[in-house]
This record gives structure tokens, C-alpha cells and sequence, in this order.
């Protein structure tokens, strides 16, 4: 997809990854509408750094959790600009068990709405603008607890209604492509640890004990943390230069899921070369 003169959509751009995905897409010529509803105190960096890319831009404060009021935010963006041909699905709660402890049931119902819910209307009020652009994307943003859940060194990072609420995404994705196909491409980018996202630069990382957080790199196989340029150039991927894939999911997280024990040398083995193993 050529990205010069086309309007974005992207939720949670307030911040971290957000930020780093709009800020990318800006960069590349795209016309970009941005929500924003808390971290306030981050508004002022991120009007400075969407001017000085040039491109023509709007700031939008909403409040993802009230449904009839997506509509309204999503048909604005699309007045704003005359088009809308990408929706970046990047909202979350994303509550930690070192941080929040066991969930209540009204922070289950908090992930739950934030999460998943939000998605939803914000995909089914975006898909006729997106289809009308005739080569839409969407990136839905998700995390590896949808398939590691509290398993391992990830145990007192994801809570157990955030992993619940992620494997949806994945069947999300799956359903919207079908939905949206051939019009829209639908994709997932599900990310691993990252700054700003249950990395460095966030409470939760900080209440890790040293033990902890080194567990949790060496079960990476590239033995770091992503960066706020990974998950951009990731998303720009998906939205710019995959025009034959939809419904898939990219995972980005440095080989977590595959863990961090390096392959072991192929043995010597017993038989003699040329010889059979079925003895013929």
C-alpha cells in the first residue's frame, strides 16, 4: 500500500507504542487522527513531535470504554481527513499481578471491556470507511499472554483475565478478516516484552526483582526487550508491505514463546555411514 495521502486511525497514541505507530506512519506521508485519555501530561510531546513530521494530524480525547461514543470518534477522523484506509487496534489495560494482585470483578470486566470490547466497535464502526478505501488495513495490537498466559518467568506480568482477553484478539482477527475480505486486509502484531509495555519504562518492570527480570530475558532467545522501533517497523510491515496476508498474526517478541534454551548439537548416533536404519 502506498501511504501517501491516506488517514489512520490510532488508538492509544498518547504514549509508548501508541505513539511510535502513528509517529511511523505520519513519517511516511499518511494523514493521522490519534486517541488519547489519560497520561495526560504526555499530550503537549505528542502534539510537538506529530507537527514537526509535517503531516496533517488530529488529536482526539475519547474514552474507548463508552461504545456509543465510538462512532462518533471514528466517523470524525474520517470526516477530518475525507477517507479513513487504517485502523491501528492499540488499546489495552494489560493489569499486572505484581502490580494490580488477583483480580477483582471489576477490574476482570475493566480488561475485558478494555481490551476486547473496544476493539470490536471500534473495527465494526471503521469497516464501511475502510472498505470504501478499497485497500484498508487493520492492525490489531495483542500480547504473547493470549498463548503464554501465567506461565513461567511471564507469571507476575500477565494476569490471568489480560491472557484470556489476548486469545480472543486472535479469534477476532480471524472473524474480522473474513468479514472484511477483500477489501480490508485484517492482521494481528502480538507483542512480547517490550519498552513502555511490560518492559523497562513501566511500574510493573521496576517491582521486578533483578532475578526476575533476568529470567524473564533469558528465556528470550534474543535475550532483550523490544523497542519502540521494532513494534513500529512491524506495523508499518503489516499496513505497507503484505498486501497477500490477512487474518494472520505476527508475533514480535524476540523468541519468547519458543524460550531461551539453544538447540542442542545433532548426536554422533550408532550406525555406520550408508547404513540403513531399517536394517535392509
Amino acid at each position: 500500500m502506498d501511504l501517501q495521502g491516506k488517514a489512520a486511525l490510532v488508538l492509544g497514541g498518547i504514549r509508548g507504542i501508541g505513539k511510535a505507530v502513528a509517529l511511523a506512519l505520519a513519517q511516511r506521508g499518511m494523514m493521522v487522527a490519534v486517541t488519547w485519555f489519560d497520561w495526560e501530561s504526555a499530550l503537549p510531546a505528542l502534539e510537538a513531535d506529530l507537527a514537526a513530521t509535517g503531516a496533517r494530524h488530529l488529536v482526539i480525547r475519547a474514552n474507548l470504554l463508552d461504545t456509543d461514543a465510538i462512532p462518533g470518534l471514528v466517523d470524525r477522523a474520517a470526516s477530518e481527513f475525507g477517507r479513513l484506509d487504517v485502523l491501528v487496534n492499540n488499546i489495552e489495560r494489560g493489569g499486572w499481578p505484581v502490580v494490580h494482585g488477583p483480580y477483582t470483578g471489576d477490574q476482570w470486566d475493566l480488561e475485558m471491556a478494555t481490551t476486547l470490547r473496544a476493539k470490536r466497535w471500534a473495527f465494526e464502526t471503521a469497516l464501511p470507511h475502510l472498505c470504501q478505501s478499497g485497500n484498508g488495513a487493520v492492525v490489531n495490537i495483542s500480547s504473547i499472554a493470549g498463548q503464554v498466559g501465567r506461565a513461567g518467568p511471564a507469571a507476575p506480568v500477565f494476569a490471568d483475565g489480560y491472557a484470556a482477553a489476548n486469545r480472543g484478539v486472535s479469534s477476532l482477527t480471524e472473524t474480522w478478516a473474513r468479514m472484511a475480505a477483500p477489501r480490508v486486509r485484517v492482521n494481528e502484531l502480538m507483542l512480547g516484552f517490550f519498552e513502555t509495555r511490560h518492559g523497562p519504562g513501566t511500574r510493573g518492570w521496576d517491582l521486578l526483582s533483578d532475578a526476575q527480570r533476568r529470567a524473564i530475558l533469558d528465556h528470550t532467545l534474543l535475550n532483550r526487550t523490544g523497542t519502540l522501533e521494532d513494534a513500529a517497523r512491524a506495523a508499518l510491515f503489516l499496513i505497507a508491505d503484505a498486501p497477500f496476508m490477512t487474518g494472520a498474526v505476527l508475533r514480535l517478541d524476540g523468541g519468547y514463546v519458543l524460550g531461551g534454551d539453544a538447540a542442542q548439537p545433532v548426536p554422533q548416533g550408532v550406525t555406520n555411514p550408508g547404513e540403513s536404519v531399517f536394517g535392509e
